[in-house]
């Protein structure tokens, strides 16, 4: 199958995909708001959430350089210290911008 490519097709084609991951996401919200969930769905659910970011953080501890380990750093140490998510992200973040701007 083949779509000829112009510009109007390719808007066509992005928004559509857009559409379907907007469906996809809010199809999960309101089948989810219908239904009743157990206590132990709901422990596998939070811990899938840990499981994900541990899936995500652990690549890039292990392979990672050096700003990325100094941010996973600064972003645990202020999390643990000031208990906001936000704070911490946005100190990873400086942290990783600020060793790869001057290093």
């Amino acid at each position: 199958m083949s779509i000829p490519l112009t510009a109007l097709t390719g808007f066509g084609v992005i928004l559509l995909m857009g559409l379907v991951a907007y469906m996809t996401r809010i199809g999960g919200v309101l089948i989810m708001s219908r239904m009743k969930i157990g206590r132990r769905a709901e422990r596998f659910i939070y811990a899938m959430s840990g499981s994900a970011l541990v899936a995500i953080v652990v690549p890039l501890a292990v392979e990672g350089d050096l700003a990325a380990r100094l941010a996973l750093a600064t972003t645990a140490v202020v999390m643990l210290t000031t208990k906001k998510t936000l704070v911490a992200i946005m100190a990873g973040i400086v942290m990783a911008a600020g060793w790869r701007a001057f290093f």
